[in-house]
C-alpha cells in the first residue's frame, strides 16, 4: 500500500484511526521539535505520522516543503506556506537524528551509580599518575576480638609503646573495625597513662568508658590515683584526684587495699604528710590489713618536708617496727632518702620524740587523758574506733609543737589501764607493740631500732649535713647491720644513696667498693658518677680522674654525666679547655649541661676571656642554649652596682666590655633549645585529610592479624 492509500485510510471518519495518528504526531513533534508533515498532507488537515523506528531514515531525505519548520503558533493557518530556512536551520536538520544510529543496534542499556564512576576515575589517575596516593581502604583484615585487642595494647604497653597501643585501640579497633569496648581494654590503657604520668588522656578513656555504660574496676580506679600521683603537673593532678575520690565517696565505692595505696602515693607525691595520714586513717577505718608498703608510701609523704622530714621517716620507721611488720630493702633506701634530702627539724623536739623510752612513745598506743580513756568506753570499745584514736595519736606526735615537746611526758600508763579494763583481748591483737630490744651499748645511736638509748645520749646536737644523719641510724655499717637483721641485701641503689650521704673523703666512703664487691653487687655507671661528683666538689679533680681506670676495668663506658661531674672540679681555664678537648678526642658532644657546669666556674673567676673561649666552643659545636645558660651570661655580662670606670682601675672587669660585644653576637647565631613536652611523644599527627597518624603503618604491618 502507497502513502497515499495509507493517507485516505486514516482520513475516514473513524476515531480509533485518527487518534493513533495524531498520537503519532505528537511523539514525532516532541521528537523532532515541533516540525510538521508534508503540504499535502496538511491540507487534509492531518499530520504526518513518523513511526519511531523510521526515523533515522526519514530524516535523511533531503529537505523540502514538508521538512521545513514551522515558524507561526498553533493558532497560524496550517494552508499558508512556511518561510524559507536559514543555512543554520538546515544545517541542524541536516544533524538532526544522526544520534539514533549510534543506540539504534543496541538492546540493552546498563545504568552506572556513582560507586563505579569514581572506581573509573580512580583507575585512570593510577594510570596517569602512579605516585598518587590512593585513599585509605576500609578494614579488611580478619576479625579481631576485644581480648586480642587487649592482649596487644598489654604488649606494647610493656614495651614502652603507649602511643601506637593508644592508636591501635582508637584507629583500628573503635573506627575500622567498630567493635564495642570491654572494661579491660580501657583499663589496660589507663594503667598505662599512669606510668607515663599522661594525665589529660587517661581520664578522656575513663569519661568515654563512662558514656558507654561499662562500669569500672578496683584496678580502673587504681590507675585512675595512679597516674595523679605520676604527673608532672601536681596541682592539676591534686585537683583531679580530690575530684574523683569525691565522686567516689558520692557512689559509696568501696576501695580495696591496692587503690588506697595509689591514693596514697598521691597525697604523698603531690599533697603532704597531713593528706598521707587521713587516707592512712580512712584504711585503718575501713578494716584493711596494715603492710610494710602501706608505711612505705607513708615515707615518701616523710620525704616532701625538706625542713623536718627526717624527723618525720624516723617516728614513722620505729611505728612500722612496733606493729611487728618487717622492712623491705625499698623502705630503707627511703631512709636513705630522706637522710639526704631532709633535715631533722628543732632538735629539742627531736631529743624529746626520739630518744625518749619506747614506752612513751608507743605512738598506736591510746592518748593520754582519763576523759579519752572514757570516750572508748562509752563507745563500746570497738576496734575501729580504737584504731582511728591510735591514727589520730600518731599525728599529734608526728606535728608536735615545740612548745608542747618542752612539757613533762603524759601519764600513759594510767591511760592504759583504764583502756585494759574496758577492751576485749581479740580487738588489740593487730596493734600490740612487739617486744621492747635490750639496749644498746656503746655511746653510738642507732635511732633504727626499738631498743632504749644508750644512757651517755643525752640530746642531740645540731644535725645539718647528710653524714650527721646517716651518724643516727648507725653509720654505714650500722645501716647495713640493720639490713642483715632483716635478712636483707643492699642493691645497687642502696650503695649509690649510701655514697652520696656519706661523709666526703671518710673512711666509709673509700671502703664502698670493698663493700660493694663484698656483697657481690655489680657497679654500674652511675654508681662511680656519685663517687667523681663528691671528689669534683671538693676541688679533687685528679681524685675524680683517678675513678675512669676503675670505671674502664669493670667494662663501664663514661657518659655524658661523668664530664659533667668532671666539669664542676674544672676551676682553672686550662682544665676546662682540656676537658672539651678529651670529649672531642672521644667523639663526644658536650651537651648543654657541660658548658652549664664550665660557664659557672668561670663566673665565678669573672674570668672573661674564658668564658669567651667557653661559647666559642659551644658555637662550634652548635649546641643549644636553654635558660639557665642565657641567665648565667646575663648576670656575667651586667655591671656590677658598684663598677665605675673613671673612678679607679679593676683588673677583673677590664675585658668586660669585649665579652658584652662578642656575647651580643653570639646571641644571634645560636640556636635555642627545644623544651618537649612531656606527653608530646605520647601524641599523633594526623595526615592531610584526616587519613591517620603517623604510625599506623608501620601498627598495620605489625599487628594487622590475628
Amino acid at each position: 500500500m502507497d502513502l497515499m492509500g495509507l493517507a485516505r485510510l486514516f482520513s475516514r471518519p473513524r476515531l480509533l484511526g485518527l487518534s493513533i495518528l495524531q498520537h503519532l504526531y505528537l511523539c514525532r513533534a516532541r521528537w523532532a521539535g515541533g516540525r510538521e508533515g508534508p503540504s499535502w498532507l496538511q491540507a487534509t488537515g492531518l499530520t504526518w505520522p513518523t513511526p519511531v523506528a523510521f526515523s533515522s531514515s526519514l530524516s535523511q531525505l533531503p529537505p523540502g516543503p514538508g521538512n521545513q519548520k514551522n515558524t507561526g503558533g498553533p493558532s497560524s493557518d496550517l494552508s499558508q506556506p512556511s518561510p524559507t530556512a536559514t543555512p543554520d536551520e538546515e544545517e541542524e536538520e541536516e544533524s538532526f537524528g544522526t544520534l539514533s544510529n549510534k543506540y539504534s543496534s543496541r538492546r540493552m542499556f546498563r545504568k552506572s551509580t556513582a560507586q563505579l564512576y569514581n572506581l573509573r576515575i580512580r583507575g585512570q589517575s593510577v594510570e596517569e599518575d602512579e605516585e598518587r596516593e590512593l585513599e585509605p581502604k576500609s578494614w579488611r583484615g580478619p576479625g579481631n576480638s576485644p581480648y586480642w585487642y587487649f592482649l596487644q595494647c598489654k604488649r606494647l604497653i610493656r614495651e614502652g609503646k603507649l602511643a601506637e597501643a593508644l592508636d591501635l585501640f582508637e584507629r583500628q579497633m573503635l573506627k575500622e573495625e567498630q567493635l564495642q569496648p570491654l572494661e579491660w581494654n580501657y583499663t589496660v590503657l589507663i594503667g598505662g597513662c599512669g606510668r607515663a604520668g599522661y594525665l589529660k588522656k587517661a581520664f578522656r578513656l575513663y569519661n568515654d568508658m563512662k558514656k558507654r555504660d561499662l562500669e569500672p574496676s578496683d584496678a580502673t580506679y587504681t590507675a585512675l590515683f595512679n597516674v595523679c600521683a605520676e604527673s608532672p603537673w601536681k596541682d592539676s593532678a591534686l585537683q583531679s584526684a580530690l575530684k574523683l575520690r569525691q565522686q567516689l565517696r558520692a557512689r559509696n565505692v568501696q576501695l580495696n587495699l591496692k587503690t588506697y595505696h595509689a591514693l596514697l602515693k598521691m597525697a604523698a607525691l603531690c599533697a603532704d604528710l597531713r593528706m598521707c595520714l587521713d587516707v592512712f586513717k580512712e584504711i585503718v577505718l575501713k578494716g584493711h590489713t596494715v603492710t610494710e608498703e602501706t608505711f612505705n608510701f607513708l615515707l615518701m609523704g616523710c620525704i616532701q618536708d625538706k625542713k623536718m622530714g627526717f624527723r618525720y621517716a624516723l617516728q614513722v620507721w620505729r611505728q612500722m617496727l612496733s606493729l611487728g611488720l618487717k622492712p623491705s630493702r625499698h623502705g630503707y633506701n627511703l631512709l636513705l632518702g630522706a637522710a639526704r634530702d631532709c633535715g631533722l627539724g628543732d632538735p629539742e623536739v627531736a631529743t624529746k620524740l626520739l630518744l625518749r623510752p619506747i614506752e612513751e612513745t608507743a605512738l598506736l598506743q591510746p592518748p593520754a587523758g582519763r576523759w579519752q580513756a572514757r570516750k572508748i568506753a562509752q563507745a563500746g570499745v570497738g576496734s575501729g574506733m580504737l584504731a582511728r584514736l591510735h591514727v589520730e595519736a600518731l599525728e599529734r606526735q608526728l606535728f608536735l609543737e615545740p612548745s608542747q615537746a618542752l612539757e613533762g611526758p603524759p601519764d600513759l600508763q594510767e591511760a592504759q589501764s583504764e583502756v585494759d579494763t574496758t577492751e576485749e583481748p581479740t580487738h588489740t591483737v593487730a596493734l600490740t607493740p612487739v617486744a621492747l630490744q635490750p639496749p644498746l651499748t656503746g655511746l653510738k645511736a642507732n635511732l633504727l631500732s626499738l631498743g632504749i638509748v644508750a644512757p651517755t645520749v643525752v640530746s642531740l646536737g645540731t644535725v645539718a649535713t647528710p653524714a650527721d644523719r646517716l651518724a643516727l641510724m648507725g653509720g654505714m655499717e650500722g645501716f647495713l647491720g640493720k639490713m642483715a637483721e632483716h635478712g636483707l641485701q643492699p642493691d645497687i641503689k642502696t650503695l649509690t644513696l649510701l655514697a652520696e650521704v656519706v661523709a666526703p673523703g671518710s673512711p666509709e666512703e673509700s671502703s664502698l667498693l670493698a663493700t660493694l664487691d663484698a656483697h657481690q653487687v655489680e657497679a654500674d655507671v652511675t654508681f662511680f658518677n656519685t663517687l667523681m661528683r663528691k671528689k669534683s666538689k671538693l676541688g679533687d679533680l685528679e681524685g675524680a680522674k683517678a675513678l675512669l681506670p676503675v670505671l674502664a676495668k669493670r667494662g663501664l663506658v663514661p657518659n655524658l654525666q661523668t664530664f659533667c661531674n668532671l666539669a664542676i672540679g674544672c676551676r682553672r681555664p686550662g682544665d676546662g679547655l682540656q676537658l672539651l678537648a678529651d670529649m672531642q678526642k672521644s667523639q663526644m658532644t658536650p651537651n648543654t649541661h657541660v658548658y652549664s657546669t664550665l660557664i659557672n666556674a668561670a663566673l665565678k673567676r669573672l674570668d672573661y676571656a674564658y668564658l669567651i673561649d667557653i661559647l666559642k666552643d659551644m658555637r662550634r659545636n652548635n649546641v643549644p642554649v636553654n635558660e639557665v645558660v642565657i641567665r648565667q651570661l646575663e648576670f656575667a655580662a651586667e655591671y656590677p652596682p658598684t663598677f665605675d670606670r673613671y673612678k679607679g682601675k679593676n683588673t677583673y672587669l677590664e675585658k668586660i666590655d669585649g665579652f658584652r660585644a662578642y656575647y651580643k653576637q653570639w646571641l644571634k647565631v645560636m640556636p635555642a633549645e627545644e623544651i618537649p613536652h612531656p606527653w608530646q611523644k605520647f601524641r599523633t599527627k594526623p595526615k592531610e585529610g584526616d587519613q591517620g597518624s603517623m604510625m599506623e603503618a608501620d601498627v598495620d604491618r605489625g599487628l594487622g592479624g590475628r
